[in-house]
């Protein structure tokens, strides 16, 4: 015989079409939470089968099946439940239901039952994963309904109607299960009192039949009709109100997953224009810097200018080599370097086109050359160092605020 550990490690070891719908991360907590419940409550016993959800969808889910015993008045009564863990289990709180038998009905207006024997008690508004488990659930069920059970007994006619109840009886009255042992029966009253289902085996049904019923011979129970049409149309508006309850919400969760898209998207767009204000600051300071620069080359010419001005009429007759006034060494290096650099140029230049046109030998124009390119080269490395000097002396002046050009 399979032992309930056996059971759930078979059922949540399949693999394919016939796995269960559970989280792989999370089935061996959901096993240690099924056991945890078989050893608090031996007649709660998983088992898999088939559940139907408000839209019509059949998946197959683990559920606790059995009964878990309260006080009431004194006396201990066993309550049948049914517990499903649904696909979101244990992220989320499972769905628990009475499950009455024929002899059974549900308490009319419950604080934690409704008319379909859904139960909804503080623990299941308040799980809290992954704190929250069945045991807990269980000892808080038997706490709710020891203050007020769900199930109550159907009321039977008077097989004797000559038969007087004797008030000394009233202690040691009782309903007699199928095994010949006396289940305790609170007292006897006008209105209905617990039912004790403890002859509870299978479940015998998955709703409670409502008050009243009518006897037929031989003494077998059947339901009057009239109380079968409300029942059923009392379940026909629970589904339609289950229904619309879940388009709405289908409704209102899109909703929702459009407004958090429209919330990403505005996050990122305020991300990109913080980006762009920084780009745009940091340009800015870059064309502040520029700025400085032009208006400080600027006053640097208006003052050559303002110097020079009554020059013009000299500069008439000067010589076109003496046009240019150095106004440092650096500069008049500067420019002899260059000047040299930019004439050995043109001397290898007219070298390559006489070697050409075979003016000059081939071994005189390789040695000329050569000599040229050392000289050229010493000149151009001049010419960088002092190029170098004379952007390390402009910066320097630059920091100071003096002239860029100091005549």
């Amino acid at each position: 015989m399979s032992t309930p550990r056996s059971e759930l490690n078979t059922l949540l070891s399949q693999r394919g079409p016939s796995a269960l719908p559970y989280t792989e991360d999370l089935k061996y907590q959901i096993r240690n939470h099924l056991l945890s419940l078989s050893a608090a409550y031996p007649s709660l016993l998983p088992l898999s089968a088939a559940f139907t959800h408000n839209d019509g969808r059949t998946t197959n889910l683990l559920q606790s099946h059995g009964t878990i015993p309260i006080t009431f008045n004194n006396s201990t009564y066993n309550i049948p439940i049914i517990i499903w863990l649904l696909e979101t289990y244990p992220r989320h709180a499972p769905l628990v239901f009475v499950n009455p038998t024929r002899d059974m009905v549900i308490k009319r207006n419950h604080p934690f039952v409704n008319a379909s024997g859904v139960v909804k008690i503080p623990y299941l508004d308040n799980w809290i994963f992954p704190s929250s488990n069945l045991v807990e659930l269980g000892r808080n069920l038997a706490h709710f309904f020891g203050l007020d059970p769900p199930l109550y007994s159907r009321p039977r006619p008077n097989p004797n109607p000559n038969y007087t109840h004797s008030p000394s009886s009233n202690n040691n009255s009782g309903f007699l299960n199928s095994s010949g042992n006396l289940s305790p029966q609170p007292s006897i009253s006008n209105t209905p009192r617990p039912y004790p289902p403890s002859p509870y085996g299978s479940g015998g049904g998955g709703t409670g039949t409502p008050y009243g019923s009518g006897v037929v011979g031989g003494g077998k129970y059947m339901d009057d009709a009239s109380e079968v049409f409300k029942r059923n149309a009392i379940n026909k508006l629970v589904e339609g109100l289950y229904g619309d309850m879940g388009s709405m919400r289908k409704v209102r969760e899109g909703e929702m997953e459009g407004l958090f898209s429209a919330q990403g998207v505005l996050r990122q767009r305020e991300n990109e224009l913080a980006n762009g204000v920084k780009e745009m600051m940091d340009e800015k300071e870059r064309l502040e810097e520029r700025l400085r620069m032009v208006a400080g080359n600027g006053e640097a010419l208006e003052g050559w200018l303002r110097e020079n001005e009554g020059k013009v009429e000299v500069l008439r007759s000067v010589d076109v080599d003496d046009a240019f006034e150095h106004c440092d060494g650096l500069s008049k290096q500067m420019f002899e370097c260059t000047s040299a650099d930019l004439a050995m140029e043109d001397v290898i230049y007219a070298l390559d086109k006489a070697v050409q046109d075979g003016a000059v030998p081939f071994d005189r124009y390789l040695r000329n050359v050569r000599m040229l390119a050392r000289e050229q080269f010493i000149h151009r490395a001049t010419a960088s160092k002092v190029r170098a000097v004379q952007m390390q002396n402009q910066v320097s002046n630059m920091a100071s605020g003096a002239p860029a050009y100091a005549l």
